[in-house]
């Protein structure tokens, strides 16, 4: 049991990526219900309701006030789901909100389980998504509020998202937001990435048009742009984001091969110089691959970590099954394969032409492609 006091926060057992948190009879019925058909929740209700069963189930009672529990949840739970009235939740999280970009999802239910409404984080913490999720198990009206999905247009913040596409900077995205949902001229430039963005069942707003390069946009004068690209924008082109946001799409693969013990300081300088020569983003960077032999190597493993690349590597048969355009003899002589990073990079992107087909440089070599 965890008894709430002021001043301390309590520590949380915490199972599952989300809360539910009741505090009245009727309230402790509906988490329940949610907790048998959500599973990937955690049940939390006062100690005065307790049923028994509470133990075998891993719900938490707690005494004393809600409000010293939030605190915890928030910094713990990546959604929290709150069977409290609306005005009781805004006035209890307020103190405790920090930024869209790491504030939690809140999700309301009120007593009676007739509405679900999404109340905090709906685009970046995925509320909106949880409030259509937990309204399905309950049978319930599900509440949102947010301009683009109530208009059904592009959400700015997520474009892209499910995709993993990365903005660059998220300094405009509250006025190119305000740009689509007001139903200005936006521009939209793709050049790479997944092309099947628009998932709803109603046509692309007419306010959105779509652009075959970023100096048609500039000339149509749009109030506002999307701009989805790997590539590192001109000095003329940058004009573009004056009021858009650029979108880097996961579609890069790096090819390495390096000596045992090579630093991760010197690979990554040599990835960061590669890409910068080939006015490449390094956000766009899906893969790093290489041979079997390297999959333990220190340098290699820190530099996909810090950057949460995929780490690929290919048997010595499967690279020397690739067709190489700079086979090296020397390279075969000490891993019995006449490439590392040319052929990995071949095989993972399945490109025929390459942005770079090999360098060495210090102790490594490296290929790139795009997807």
């Amino acid at each position: 049991m965890i008894e709430l006091q002021e001043g301390l926060l309590p520590e949380i057992d915490q199972q599952n990526p989300y809360a539910i948190v009741a505090i009245t009879k009727h309230g402790v019925q509906l988490a329940r219900k949610l907790n048998s058909s959500f599973i990937h929740s955690d049940v939390y209700y006062m100690s005065k309701f307790e049923q028994g069963d509470e133990e075998a189930k891993h719900i938490q009672l707690f005494t004393g006030s809600v409000r010293m529990l939030l605190p915890s949840l928030f910094n713990q739970y990546k959604g929290i789901i709150l069977i409290i009235s609306l005005g009781a939740v805004v006035r209890m999280i307020a103190p405790i909100l920090k930024d869209k970009k790491t504030d939690p999802a809140v999700v309301v239910i009120d007593d009676r389980g007739e509405n679900v409404i999404s109340v905090l984080s709906g685009h970046l913490g995925g509320a909106n998504q949880l409030t259509h999720e937990v309204a399905h198990v309950l049978d319930a009206r599900a509440i949102i509020t947010t301009a683009s999905d109530v208009q059904k247009t592009i959400p700015v913040d997520l474009f892209g998202s499910r995709f993993g596409w990365e903005w660059d900077s998220s300094e405009k995205l509250t006025p190119v937001s305000a740009s689509v949902v007001n139903e200005e001229h936006v521009a939209i430039v793709q050049e790479s990435g997944e092309k099947n963005w628009w998932h709803l069942d109603s046509p692309i707003p007419e306010n959105l048009k779509i652009y075959p390069s970023i100096q048609e946009a500039i000339n149509a004068k749009p109030n506002a742009a999307l701009v989805i690209t790997h590539r590192m924008l001109s000095h003329e082109e940058e004009q573009i984001l004056e009021n858009g946001v650029l979108y880097r799409p996961k579609n890069v693969v790096i090819g390495m091969g390096c000596n045992r013990g090579t630093s991760a300081e010197e690979i990554e300088q040599v990835i960061q110089e590669s890409l910068n020569e080939l006015q490449i983003s390094i956000k766009s960077v899906k893969a790093l691959c290489t041979i079997e032999l390297k999959k333990d190597e220190v340098g290699l493993l820190e530099v996909v970590t810090k950057y949460g690349w995929e780490f690929v590597y290919y048997k010595p048969e499967e690279l020397n099954a690739q067709t190489i355009e700079a086979p090296s003899d020397t390279v075969f002589k000490y891993t019995g394969v006449y490439g590392v990073s040319e052929p990995a990079v071949r095989i993972y992107s399945g490109a025929d032409q390459l942005e770079l087909v090999k360098k060495k440089s210090g102790n490594t070599t490296i290929s790139v492609a795009l997807m």
